[in-house]
């Protein structure tokens, strides 16, 4: 079985690099979907309360026969629960929809700075009472900008093991993953693909023609390369297993260099200093 590398977190613990991402997945689908990336030697699932999916994830991994203790499992705090008390209920249904006593990483999924007064720091400190009873074993946030991190190192007292953004190469948020590095926070990229928009970019074609490789294959390596923590989804079975196949090849320096210049700071999400979570 291919053995994928693992990050060091802050806190001590690791963290699969690159994992199983179940956004936008129906839950019809996502038994079959998870139990598909668990069978390609999949041992880390990225999902979330607004996912709407995580009854599923569970039973996937009580399915596959893996001990839970491995497989490393993701999930985030509801936009509409960030209230300390709605936010220890939002938690407790996590770990029920699971089926798990504990979660390897709980995240704030958003920063909201214009929801509930701005105030995602007595959010945070409701986390840190997860990662206290254990029932979290990490913490961290999803598409908070340093200004926000900044905060909570000054108003909290855990640091956040993982910031979640979105990156691909036409948004390599070079800023942000400075930022992370210099506080030893892990970065995870979102929508690693770009939603496809990157496959058919002159510049990685040729590469993975080059190479023989496939352009996504040639990004998703690309986020390995730089150090980022990756999850692509996919319902196709041979697409879950073609994502997974970039252990066997390197990208050179060069290509690294060539795919990371063609940032254009493009998202295609939500700018987080201005989404309501709706």
């Amino acid at each position: 079985m291919t053995a994928v590398p693992e990050i060091s977190l802050n806190n001590g613990r690791s963290i699969p690099q690159f994992g199983f991402g179940v956004f936008q997945i129906e839950p019809a689908d996502t038994v079959e979907a998870v139990s598909t990336a668990l069978k390609t030697g999949y041992r880390h699932i990225d999902t979330a309360e607004m996912y709407g999916n995580e009854k599923e994830v569970g039973e996937a991994i009580a399915k596959s026969g893996l001990d839970r203790g491995d497989v490393f499992v993701t999930s985030k705090l509801s936009n509409d629960a960030h209230l300390p008390d709605d936010a220890r209920a939002a938690f407790d249904l996590s770990l029920e929809e699971l089926g798990f006593d504990y979660l390897d990483l709980f995240l704030i999924h958003w920063p909201l700075p214009t929801r509930y007064d701005g105030d995602f720091v007595s959010t945070w400190r409701t986390l840190e009472e997860f990662y206290r009873d254990g029932r979290a074993r990490s913490i961290g946030v999803s598409n908070f900008q340093p200004h926000q991190i900044r905060r909570l190192h000054a108003e909290a007292e855990v640091p956040p093991a993982i910031d979640q953004i979105e990156v691909h190469p036409y948004l390599t948020q070079e800023d942000v993953r400075a930022f992370c590095a210099e506080h030893q926070i892990a970065v995870e990229g979102w929508s690693p693909l770009g939603q496809g928009r990157e496959l058919e970019d002159p510049t990685i074609r040729e590469i993975a023609e080059r190479i023989g490789k496939t352009p996504a294959q040639v990004v998703l390596r690309w986020h390995i390369e730089r150090g980022d923590i990756v999850f692509p989804k996919s319902v196709t079975p041979a697409r879950i297993k073609e994502n997974f196949a970039i252990f066997d090849f390197e990208l050179s320096g060069e290509d690294v260099g060539a795919i990371s210049a063609l940032d254009k700071n493009e998202r295609s999400g939500p700018d987080p200093d201005t989404f309501t979570g709706s």
